[in-house]
Formats: structure tokens, sequence, C-alpha cells
């Protein structure tokens, strides 16, 4: 009688957790992820709770870095991990049951990829947003070492890959929005930091951006992309998000305004280090064409 075969071993796999002020969020998120091999949490300076709960897991290394936006702290995280696959995840994300067996599964077989997509299922007052644009809502996010990188912008930075990303069938869960006066203040962060990465660009901004695009955010998000379906939260949260984009473009033609009036603006800093950004252009040069 032939012997069966035993179970090929999965090789290790780091998970990359960034945090900040996240006492309500890490918790849950490290508890979904103690599966990994190596958890390493790179913190923002925390002034809440959130480094003394992460130090409650023995098995978790905990640092701390300044932040430069998702991208700089996500590249520097990348090379201080040990093993060949790296997971990335933040604190408001959990990895479902689902997606963990499909992961452990897809390396102990040999991935045909060197990089894959994971869809997010995202949750708004503790309910999930089923439209509103976020039904489409995938983030590259488990890759092998040196198959990709976050590109030098301060906000909303997709990762490059020298290779197709696939998407995976399973979804992790993002609870984006549990506190919507926090949620509100982090617009207004992430307004004034897309407002930075397009002074840093030279883009200008009047009245096609300030009107034209705040009202087609709206209107493709809450018309196009059905978030009438979901019903007073899908109202709330499309006029966030064209709110999202008012601010950064009228913050970037204040300042265009006050340049010829001889002031500058106040941005915030950038992550100069050539170390965070290396090996970029090697991977503009290797990508793969997209399959027709």
């Amino acid at each position: 009688m032939a012997q069966k075969k035993a179970p090929r071993e999965r090789p290790g796999i780091s998970v990359v957790v960034t945090t900040y002020n996240e006492e309500q969020n890490i918790g849950p998120c490290l508890e979904s992820l103690l599966w990994c091999d190596e958890i390493l949490v790179v913190d923002s300076y925390s002034s809440d709770r959130t480094p003394e709960i992460v130090r409650g897991y023995g098995k978790v290394r905990f640092v701390q870095r300044t932040y430069f936006g998702s991208a700089a702290q996500k590249n520097w995280a990348i090379d201080e991990t040990v093993h060949d696959w790296i997971l990335i995840f933040d604190a408001d994300e959990r990895c479902t049951p689902a997606l963990r067996r499909e992961i452990e599964e897809l390396l102990a077989r040999g991935p045909d990829h060197e990089a894959y997509t994971i869809r997010r299922r995202v949750f708004f007052l503790g309910k999930v947003i089923r439209f509103s644009g976020w039904q489409h809502d995938q983030v590259i996010r488990l890759i092998k070492r040196g198959a990709g990188r976050y590109p030098n912008r301060r906000v909303h930075a997709d990762m490059k890959t020298r290779t197709p990303a696939p998407l995976l069938k399973n979804v992790m869960d993002h609870y984006m929005v549990d506190d919507f006066h926090e949620y509100v203040l982090r617009i207004v962060k992430y307004s004034h930091w897309g407002a930075a990465q397009g002074w840093r660009e030279g883009r200008r901004s009047g009245l096609k951006e300030v009107l034209g695009r705040s009202a087609w955010r709206f209107l493709r998000t809450y018309g196009l992309q059905l978030g009438i379906l979901d019903g007073m939260r899908g109202l709330v949260f499309c006029m966030l998000q064209a709110y999202g984009t008012y601010l950064k473009w009228s913050l970037l033609w204040s300042w265009r305004v006050n340049e010829k009036r001889g002031i500058a603006p106040n941005l915030p800093a950038f992550d100069e280090s050539e170390e965070t950004w290396q090996g970029l252009e090697e991977l503009d040069e290797q990508r793969s064409p997209e399959p027709q």
C-alpha cells in the first residue's frame, strides 16, 4: 500500500503591523495574526495604551519610529523582517480564518506568483459598507521579499510590484470607522498630506479641482457606485469622501494664493532617506506587462 506523502511545510512568513493610538484595535488585530512566524509592530510613538498592549504579546517585536507616511513606514518595516514572505496589515484590519487558511495553503504548495492582492471588507460604525465604491476595495498585501515596494508618497500609496499580483479568494476585515469624530479628524489629516504631496509635485488647484473633483467624488460614489443602497451610512460616508477631496484641493489652492504673497505652506515632514525608497527604480525596470 502506497504511503501518503507528508504535507509540505510552508515557508516562514513575517507580518508587519503599523500603529498609532490604536488601543481599541491592536489587540484583535494581533490575535488574528498570531499564526504568523514573525510579528513586527512599528508604532509612531502612540500616546495611548497601544505600546502597553503590544508588549503584552511575547511573540511580537515592538519598535517605534517617526511617522513620515504609511509608505515610508511600511517600506522601512519590510526591510526589518526576517522571512522571505511578508504580510502587511494596519491595526484596524483583521485576518479572517478563511484568509489565513488560503495563505498557508498557498505557501505550502508553492506560490505561482511573487505578490498577491487581498480584498477588504469595510465596516462603517459596525456595519459592512456593501457599495459606495468600497465593494471593489483591494490592496497588495502579501509579497515575496524584493518583489514589491511602496512609492514615495505621503498618503494613499499603492504598492508597486515587478509582476502581476493576482487576487486571493478570501477577504480581510477593515474596521475603518468605529468613531465618527476620529474619522473626520483623520480625513482632515489625510487631506493635508494629500495637498502636501500635490505641492511637492508642483500641482495647481482651481475651480475644476475644488468644485469639480469634489462634486464628481460624491456623484461617483453615491450614484454610479451605488452608495445610495447603503442607506444613511452610504450617504454620510460618500459625503465624507467628497469633503476630503474638497479639503485637499482647497488647501492646495490656498497655498498657491499665499505663495504669491510670499507665505510658504506648513508642510508635514517627508522621509528623505534613500534607503526607504531603494528598489523602486529596479521594480519599474523589471515589471512584467499585464496579461492581455
